[in-house]
């Protein structure tokens, strides 16, 4: 482990995450809580992944979108969380320099990526509930299949400069993290150079991204709320609220916990340290947890494909 002052002359070469400074005595016990978590994610959208995959009858555009977003999850998953547990519960705080700028890179990429497949999504809703009829020639494979490689590389050239900002940094100092995750500021400021060229772009790019699929999930929503309000049938209107307010609870969830964790890091001196910490770490782990069952299991089509894969495997 590299640990050097300015006047050295040498660079650092690894990071050291000290998850909760306050609590290294007790952190160990978050592994129980976050295990579970961790193994319900995966396997949640692994099963999720599968069903998908196996049945000819869930190969529609809806689905495809739901695969997407499932293997979003377990990227993130399995990116930053059992590096956290590691930390918990053998004490393994080292991560290597490129290492620690990889997480970093897969971190801010496939969050906003995540991001913009709720906003598809919600789109796939408003045509569905709006514009029924012109659902199947609106939302078709090719039409994810575009979706999907717009996301891709407007995230990745949005997103890249973030991590070689970063990366480039002079890092000369201390190389301990105040942190459980490589996070871009937790680790830039570490560096001898100065970082307000890399809060400014993160600032703008995070906000840009994020704060621009948020307006048009709520915008679509507003839209498919007026519409529902307008069904003659009582029993689809019904249907139609209980669908997309599960989904718009379990999308809110997911930007109010980023913003919490924004906020309270903003306010550090006010918050205790661990705060945002622990909210960053669960950013990763609650919302991949919850999209299986919101999204896959309450669709009737998915349950059914489930029980019938389990009955068959026992």
């Amino acid at each position: 482990m590299v640990l050097l002052l300015n006047n050295t002359g040498t660079q650092v070469t690894e990071f050291l995450m000290i998850c909760f400074p306050g609590m290294q005595d007790t952190q160990h016990w978050l592994f129980v809580v976050l295990a579970p978590l961790l193994v319900w994610a995966l396997g949640a959208n692994f099963v999720l992944l599968l069903t998908i995959q196996q049945e000819t009858s869930l190969h529609e555009p809806m689905y495809y979108l739901l695969a997407i977003l499932s293997m979003l999850d377990i990227i993130l998953c399995h990116t930053v969380i059992p590096k956290v547990l590691l930390i918990f519960l053998f004490n393994m705080k080292t991560i290597s320099f490129a290492g620690c700028f990889l997480q970093m890179f897969i971190m801010n990429t496939f969050l906003p990526m995540e991001s913009s497949t709720f906003l598809v999504m919600a789109y796939d809703h408003y045509v569905a509930i709006c514009h029924p009829l012109c659902y199947p020639s609106i939302i078709t494979e090719k039409f994810v299949i575009y979706v999907a490689i717009f996301i891709v590389f407007c995230n990745l050239l949005a997103i890249l400069p973030i991590p070689v900002l970063a990366a480039r940094l002079n890092y000369c100092a201390s190389n301990v993290v105040e942190n459980c995750i490589c996070a871009n500021i937790s680790v830039a400021k570490l560096s001898c150079g100065d970082i307000h060229l890399d809060k400014l772009y993160q600032f703008v790019s995070v906000w840009c991204l994020l704060g621009s699929d948020l307006v048009l999930i709520l915008l679509s929503y507003c839209f498919i709320l007026r519409a529902v309000m307008h069904l003659q049938s009582g029993g689809a209107a019904t249907k139609a609220l209980s669908t997309c307010g599960s989904h718009l609870i379990l999308i809110l969830f997911f930007y109010t916990l980023l913003l919490v964790f924004i906020f309270t890091n903003k306010a550090r001196k006010k918050v205790p340290s661990e705060v945002p910490i622990l909210l960053n770490v669960l950013h990763h782990l609650i919302p991949p947890a919850l999209n299986p069952i919101v999204y896959g299991v309450q669709a009737q089509e998915i349950k059914q494909e489930i029980i019938k894969i389990l009955k068959y495997q026992f």
